[in-house]
């Protein structure tokens, strides 16, 4: 990876949905050139993906976003966690973390009694003996 990869992986994360045409323009490559490397870091890895992220009160469907600090029992490997939390409705992101918990669990429900029945079944059927959930008020906008 060079400095254009580099240069071109940071205004992606800016704006993911910019054209070939003015990304190669603000690094200094034609269209075509831009988008080629583009799909080279997407083969390679370096790009896994784009993304949308909505803004919490915007999502209908949703009333409430939650953070969930997880700690697994003895018994539960972290892949038959991981299998079992991403059958759940409303989960939206599952990560690894260091500290005082194993994952940190991000979900969309409509209301507590649906984040309710997402704890109930976190410790039911993936494996989780203690959790902290922490509910989001709101989201500063990334940049």
């Amino acid at each position: 990876m060079d400095r254009l990869d580099r240069e071109i992986l940071s205004i992606l994360q800016e704006d993911a949905r910019i054209s070939y045409r003015d990304l190669g323009a603000r690094v200094g490559l034609s269209a075509n050139a831009a988008g080629d490397r583009v799909r080279r870091l997407r083969q390679e890895g370096v790009i896994r993906g784009f993304t949308v992220i909505l803004d919490p009160a915007a999502d209908t469907r949703s009333g409430l976003v939650v953070f969930i600090d997880v700690s697994l029992r003895l018994d539960t490997t972290d892949e038959e966690f991981e299998r079992a939390v991403l059958t759940l409705p409303g989960i939206t992101e599952v990560v690894h973390v260091t500290g005082g918990h194993d994952y940190l669990v991000r979900a969309a429900v409509a209301d507590t009694g649906s984040l309710d029945a997402l704890l109930r079944r976190l410790k039911r059927d993936a494996g989780v003996a203690h959790s902290n959930t922490r509910v989001a008020l709101r989201a500063a906008p990334a940049r």
